[in-house]
């Protein structure tokens, strides 16, 4: 499953609602809590682009490219994934296995549908939607990961999506450290299998 636009449909206002929640219940003191909500208050009012040579104010929107996108959106999200105890439930999802807007669900045919559990989760809120991809001839790509289930067990291969292009960050070029190690630690990986 995926969620569609999840960055753009994170609702700001709730998510400080959530966020204020979670200093709480971690016992941060008020003096604290004041002050890490005012920095969150800094951060989610500048959300303005431009567009047509105009000045765009989003409101209740998290800013595309923001550095503090995606932990805002990782709050607001969790919050979702422990809301959704009744579809879990209710179509008794043997494993629900979130990662950022990807999500991998394992459920019983036999019980439920894919289009069922849909509507369910389309329903838990109204700024997100998700969208499914069911299994074909026994596999499924997920993330970079191919999954290939038989009568007995699971089995995994490295899946490439069709515009995987196999181009590195140069080590010479101006982005991040831990994305050239990356790089380089794919590298590696490759040359030893």
């Amino acid at each position: 499953m995926h969620i569609t636009n999840p960055y753009s449909n994170i609702p700001v206002i709730e998510t400080r609602t959530v966020f204020t929640d979670i200093l709480k219940h971690e016992l941060v003191t008020p003096q604290e809590q004041q002050e890490i909500l005012k920095l969150y208050d800094v951060i989610t009012r500048q959300n303005n682009f431009a567009h047509n040579k105009d000045i765009v104010n989003q409101y209740d929107r998290l800013a595309m490219g923001a550095p503090s996108l995606g932990l805002i959106a990782k709050i607001f999200l969790q919050y979702i994934d422990h809301t959704l105890s009744t579809p879990n439930t209710k179509h008794r999802i043997i494993n629900y296995c979130p990662y950022v807007d990807d999500i991998l669900l394992i459920f019983n045919s036999n019980h439920t549908s894919i289009q069922m559990i849909l509507d369910d989760l389309n329903a838990q809120h109204p700024k997100l939607q998700f969208t499914a991809e069911a299994e074909r001839d026994h596999t499924l790509n997920h993330l970079d990961i191919s999954i290939h289930r038989t009568t007995t067990n699971i089995k995994t291969a490295i899946y490439r999506k069709p515009t995987f292009t196999d181009t590195i960050i140069p080590y010479t070029s101006n982005h991040p450290i831990h994305h050239k190690y990356a790089a380089v630690r794919f590298i590696f990986n490759r040359l030893d299998s």
